[in-house]
């Protein structure tokens, strides 16, 4: 059944349309000759069914909960429950942090997701000379399960629907600290739900916190998946980023394509290990962002589902239905917030937060809009959370499912970022798939190149920013930026000279060669050692400095 006016053609259409823009907009002058969407997509003054002539509604929309879940992957979606209300957090100390997220509970948080600062993303502790003047700036500082204990103090794990963290190259870690934590708490791990993000290799492509070469740090992610199909199955062991790709330049083709084929390195990485598709599928979940180009961000949120279904069912052949679903949780765009104006992010955040809902989005996080200048101060952060409450409780965008389907442009748009991922997703095969991509640097470049040509259209003004390159004004901001305390360093040296002078050191050293012996041999697990380093209370560098004795380091070769 296609979407087409029965009593028209789709030719009779297209006539009347080409003589409406004949005789209604000849000799008009329009603000500029080539209407796109930021990934590049000829935008058309208006569109009918003429525009989706081969869209027919049982193969490519069918209704929400059904396959390929263009719709949604939910039968009743929001109208059931809202979206998972999450808010990104984490800075200083872990009892600073734990501060944050108690606030943030007791305002209606039902997510959370801790950043980690950047010497813990890259498995240093705290007070390793490599971490200096890093330590507690873009996330917390946890070094051991003495700052995870820290930071869930007083939080039961049980009374947040999803725990999150930014952990990629230490996955393997953080999931030790969660299941050494609820331990701790007498709950066990199975009484609550954790999405580790777990993603390395968009680290090569994006980031940049990666710690060995790719080939055993993929093992490292998968031997996470495995363990969790096995021992955890509700907990998300994988979520595949494709935020941090939008964020370093990449279009919403890109986005999407880039990151279904690290999937598939993972998914290919785990057969390949004997686990069953139907064994951990369902529990992997993927990472979008949320931009500023409303009608683009939703299509691309509806093509990929519809992508993902067919991948997992006629690739993968996966037979259970829930293999087919495309979970996923959504950043709004951070890199779209600006240092100037910054009053007018808390705007552009509920646009983004809007997208998110009309998208269909699992979880949702809502920047601050003082992100651009630092870290977010707790109004900030309150008022980011306030942001997706208003849009689910008030705006009726919650009470509907996919509002926009059957939008013409909509329709037609999300079939066109379809195509295109389909395009190079196979492009990315013909070169040996994600990992032979990252290693050769194309994606690497394609992210450059795309970031550049965005700011060239910024810089030219073709691209418009408000108070950046248009509506500019001299006044200078009064948002003060929150700042860590340089002594959050010396804190965490303290805690950790204690740790180690109080600790059972011989069961430490024990846990790290055991760790070690495990890592050298690609056929067992690494998680149950980590597990037990974890509960030795041996620290994240230690950890990772026995993983580095059997991997090596990864050096980054120049991409050009």
């Amino acid at each position: 059944m296609a979407l087409a006016f029965e009593r028209d053609t789709a030719q009779e259409i297209h006539r009347r349309r080409e003589q409406w823009r004949a005789e209604k907009l000849a000799g008009r002058k329009l603000r500029r000759d080539d209407f796109r969407t930021p990934s590049g997509f000829v935008v058309q003054d208006v569109y009918t069914p003429a525009d989706v002539p081969e869209l027919d509604y049982e193969r490519d929309l069918g209704f929400p909960g059904e396959y390929p879940f263009t719709r949604g992957i939910e039968p009743a979606m929001y109208r059931e429950r809202f979206w998972t209300f999450g808010q990104y957090g984490g800075y200083g100390t872990a009892e600073e942090t734990n501060r944050r997220f108690k606030r943030l509970i007791a305002n209606g948080a039902t997510g959370l997701s801790i950043a980690l600062d950047l010497p813990t993303q890259l498995g240093y502790d705290s007070d390793s000379p490599y971490a200096d003047g890093e330590v507690g700036k873009v996330g917390v500082a946890i070094s051991s399960l003495q700052d995870m204990e820290a930071l869930l103090d007083g939080v039961p794990m049980t009374q947040v629907r999803q725990w999150r963290t930014t952990a990629n190259a230490i996955g393997h870690i953080l999931l030790a600290m969660y299941v050494v934590a609820g331990e701790k708490q007498g709950v066990p791990a199975t009484d609550y739900s954790v999405l580790i993000q777990n993603d390395v290799l968009k680290e090569y492509i994006a980031r940049g916190t990666q710690i060995y070469p790719p080939k055993p740090s993929l093992r490292l992610c998968t031997d996470v998946i495995q363990h969790c199909a096995e021992h955890l199955p509700h907990w998300v062991p994988i979520s595949v980023s494709g935020y941090h790709i939008r964020e370093a330049g990449a279009t919403a083709v890109q986005e999407i394509a880039f990151t279904f084929a690290n999937a598939q390195a993972y998914i290919e990485d785990c057969l390949a290990k004997g686990v069953d598709i139907d064994a951990f599928a369902p529990s992997i979940w993927v990472f979008f962002s949320a931009g500023m180009d409303m009608l683009e961000e939703v299509a691309k949120f509806r093509a990929a589902r519809r992508v993902w279904a067919r991948m997992m069912r006629e690739r993968y052949r996966a037979h259970n239905p829930d293999s087919w679903k495309l979970h996923f949780h959504t950043f709004t765009a951070g890199s779209q917030l600006t240092a100037q104006q910054p009053f007018n992010n808390v705007i552009r955040v509920a646009l983004q937060a809007m997208t998110a809902a009309l998208g269909g989005i699992q979880t949702l996080h809502t920047t601050a809009y003082d992100e651009a200048l630092g870290l977010p101060t707790d109004d900030a952060v309150s008022l980011a959370l306030r942001t997706q409450q208003i849009v689910a409780e008030e705006s009726g965008a919650a009470n509907v499912i996919d509002p926009l389907g059957g939008s013409y442009y909509v329709e037609s748009l999300t079939s066109q970022i379809e195509e295109a991922v389909e395009a190079e997703l196979a492009r990315v095969a013909e070169m040996g798939g994600a990992v032979a991509c990252i290693d050769s640097g194309y994606m690497q470049r394609e992210l450059a190149r795309q970031a550049w040509e965005q700011q060239q259209r910024i810089d030219s003004g073709e691209q418009v920013v408000v108070g950046v390159n248009k509506y500019r004004t001299d006044k200078p901001s009064q948002v003060k930026a929150l700042r860590v305390d340089p002594a959050v360093a010396e804190h965490q040296a303290r805690k950790l000279t204690t740790l180690r002078a109080s600790r059972d050191s011989v069961a430490v050293e024990d846990a790290l060669a055991r760790l070690a012996e495990d890592a050298a041999d690609p056929r067992r697990n690494i998680c149950p050692a980590t597990i037990e380093a974890v509960r030795a209370y041996a620290t994240v560098g230690e950890i990772c400095d026995a993983l580095r004795g059997v991997f090596g380091e990864y050096r980054d070769p120049a991409i050009i």
